[in-house]
């Protein structure tokens, strides 16, 4: 049975980045992580260009107070000064134009007055480069706009517009196949007869393998039976860079996914992690290179796992940083006794008080329990043995 941070290394030294693909730019793009550097193409902006609506001016001119200036021209966005700026004179400018030639500073038309072809210049202090935003002040040609191992949020996407770039190469997102074992479970539209249960398992790692950054596709429930648990892992291996098998996986006679991982070639690395929830933990890998996790049937405990050690692999595969579970320490909100053969993560709460964060351990009655699971945005670490916490303690708190 491997301690917790053995059994993520274990994980972690078997999990590489995917190959990177050609990604077009679109919102589907979203969340996948850039493989190589991206420089910038032309200045940005290609030319110095006003921050306002105002008039071009120079700002020796201006040095009087209410200076009148001749209106020579007036220049929109998209369009460039047909006049240089001499003495005494203005061009009209809106946001974005070009600066014309002579012109060293930007008066806002708030702190003019326009007497036909003249303008008064009611600033009381106009200085050289106000208003103006010099070519290349966001961006140099030829210099690294977004770096390798960049997330592609809705900005980045924005930014490789502006660099000319419909696609660029990035990670995919990884493959999650999920599959549940147990004659006990039924889908969510039917009542249970006497002896079963609703699947929450399928769609809850379903969702958190979306969540994680990967790409999920349920296959279904495997029924307590080796052929038909054989052919839904067997094609879940197939079509998948991660595997998450939902129960079947500790040593009782109905646990039929050892077996089966067995017959398949699959290599198990570990089977038990010193945890609680979620001791009887399998992690193994196919001669294709796919991960496969065998998570507990009890729904918390899935959850766990998920948290530990499947999320930090979709994260790694699909390109992002190796990183373990984020992990603080805060002061609990409230004292509590309990007594566990092993470290546990139960579900909390996070709060911020007068004196800052603080985090309050949820009522919650163990691994089956779900719903008590439900608000936590925290797992608070318990260390094994009798464990006495009083109000303010400082302890390890694993952040969902």
């Amino acid at each position: 049975m491997l301690e917790v941070a053995d059994a993520l290394a274990e994980v972690l030294k078997h999990t590489r980045p995917l190959k990177s693909k050609i990604t077009t730019l679109t919102p589907a793009a979203l969340g996948q992580v850039l493989a190589v550097d991206i420089p910038a193409d032309l200045d940005s902006p290609p030319f110095p260009k006003s921050l306002r609506d105002g008039y071009a001016v120079r700002s020796t001119d201006c040095a009087s107070p209410n200076a009148e200036l001749k209106i020579i021209e007036t220049v929109p966005a998209g369009k460039v000064a047909t006049k240089s700026l001499g003495m005494g004179e203005a061009i009209r400018i809106f946001t974005g134009a070009p600066i014309p030639d002579g012109a060293d500073a930007i008066v806002m038309q708030e702190h003019t007055q326009v007497l036909g072809d003249i303008v008064r210049i009611t600033d009381a202090v106009v200085k050289p480069r106000q208003y103006v935003f010099a070519q290349g002040t966001e961006m140099k040609a030829g210099t690294t706009v977004l770096k390798a191992g960049t997330v592609l949020n809705p900005v980045a996407l924005g930014v490789l517009a502006s660099v000319g770039q419909t696609a660029v190469p990035a990670y995919p997102l990884p493959r999650v196949g999920i599959v549940v074992t147990g004659d006990e479970l039924v889908d969510a539209p039917q009542v249970p007869k006497f002896g079963q249960i609703r699947n929450s398992n399928g769609p809850m790692l379903t969702a958190l393998a979306a969540h994680g950054g990967g790409l999920p596709r349920y296959f279904g429930i495997a029924r307590d039976d080796r052929t038909a648990t054989r052919s839904l892992i067997s094609e879940g291996i197939a079509s998948s860079d991660v595997l998450l098998i939902a129960g079947g996986v500790s040593v009782g006679d109905h646990d039929l996914v050892p077996g089966v991982l067995q017959d398949l070639g699959i290599t198990v690395h570990f089977r038990q992690v010193r945890m609680k929830p979620g001791k009887p933990l399998l992690f193994g890998t196919a001669p294709t290179g796919t991960l496969i996790f065998g998570l507990p049937g009890n729904p918390a405990s899935s959850f766990v796992g998920f948290a530990l050690f499947v999320r930090p692999a979709i994260q790694i595969l699909g390109g992002h940083d190796p990183a373990a579970p984020r992990t603080i320490r805060l002061p609990v909100a409230e004292g509590m006794a309990e007594s566990n053969d092993r470290p546990t993560y139960r579900p909390a709460k996070l709060e911020i008080g007068e004196t800052g964060w603080n985090v309050r351990p949820l009522p919650w009655s163990g691994a089956p329990d779900l719903l008590g699971l439900q608000p936590a945005d925290a797992l608070l670490v318990l260390p094994a043995g009798d464990t006495r916490v009083d109000r303010g303690t400082i302890m390890e708190v694993v952040l969902l």
